[in-house]
């Protein structure tokens, strides 16, 4: 497969629909950045939106990473050729995410030990060490899924951070002899957890197809989990609900929330052009 044919070609089939790149990508659910990147041959189209893509310029996925029209007769080949060539990109994807993933993982363990070992030779027993010990276990346990799977591990991480947050916490208060850590970190997590999980909902039925009006709304969702937080915190640290520096918070918030509802609405009511570049033409 050759990214600046399938550019070239992306580029052509939009043209002769009569698409502005920002029109396309509205349709998509992406911006039209990454249309421009498809056009020009620095990235490809994502899987999960082949389809959808050729649907729209009314090709075939075959023809889309063939980069040309295919007769009946090259049909076949082509495909075979594009299924190995995909085969292979995918392999090559996977076999690096479980490279990094392992450096990863490796990088972490060794951490730990080091941490384990200079504590032991130092006082005998193993005190200290066991802070940063359940950190880096925390971590690798939240991290980890995004870097195997990819965007695949993105809410694998989401559920393992949720799920291990109040633990780790807990263990943290503990080790540190320190209750506030568990009693206030808790009742701040939980809400916060709660805000993530509204904001992976958001993106995922809004912003692959307005990604402007989703970031609107994940700015208004943060002004009732400042406004939880506070009331919590008050609750258990006797400070005032709110002071100005959560006035400030909040004014940002709604500002950044109408502005991105303002960006989403012009883009969807007016459109842009297209952000190809323009090449010159040689004398």
């Amino acid at each position: 497969m050759n990214q600046t044919e399938i550019g070239a070609f992306i580029a052509g089939c939009r043209k002769e629909k009569g698409l502005t790149q920002s029109q396309l990508a509205e349709q998509l659910g992406i911006t039209d950045r990454a249309v421009s990147k498809w056009e020009t041959g620095k990235s490809m189209p994502d899987a999960s939106l082949m389809l959808e893509l050729c649907e729209i310029l009314g090709i075939t996925v075959n023809e889309l990473l063939s980069g040309e029209r295919l007769g009946t007769e090259s049909f076949e080949k082509k495909a075979d050729e594009n299924l190995i060539a995909l085969k292979r990109s995918d392999e090559n994807h996977r076999a690096r995410n479980v490279v990094l993933s392992m450096l990863f993982s490796a990088a972490l363990f060794t951490g730990g030990m080091v941490c384990l070992i200079c504590d032991l030779a130092a006082s005998g027993r193993l005190t200290w060490s066991l802070i940063p010990v359940i950190s880096i276990v925390f971590a690798w346990a939240v991290v980890f899924p995004s870097i195997l799977l990819g965007k695949r591990g993105i809410m694998a991480s989401l559920l393992s951070g949720s799920v291990f947050l109040l633990p780790y916490l807990f263990l943290l208060s503990r080790l540190i002899q320190i209750k506030e850590v568990f009693s206030v970190g808790g009742a701040v997590a939980v809400p916060s957890v709660a805000f993530l999980w509204a904001a992976a909902v958001v993106f995922r039925r809004v912003g692959r197809e307005r990604i402007w009006a989703a970031s609107g709304l994940l700015c208004l969702l943060g002004i009732p989990l400042t406004l939880i937080i506070n009331i919590v915190l008050s609750k258990l640290t006797e400070e005032p609900v709110f002071d100005v520096w959560d006035l400030l918070s909040v004014s940002v918030l709604f500002l950044l929330a109408w502005m991105f509802l303002l960006v989403d609405y012009i883009k969807r009511r007016f459109g842009k052009g297209d952000f190809t570049p323009k090449m010159k033409s040689p004398r």
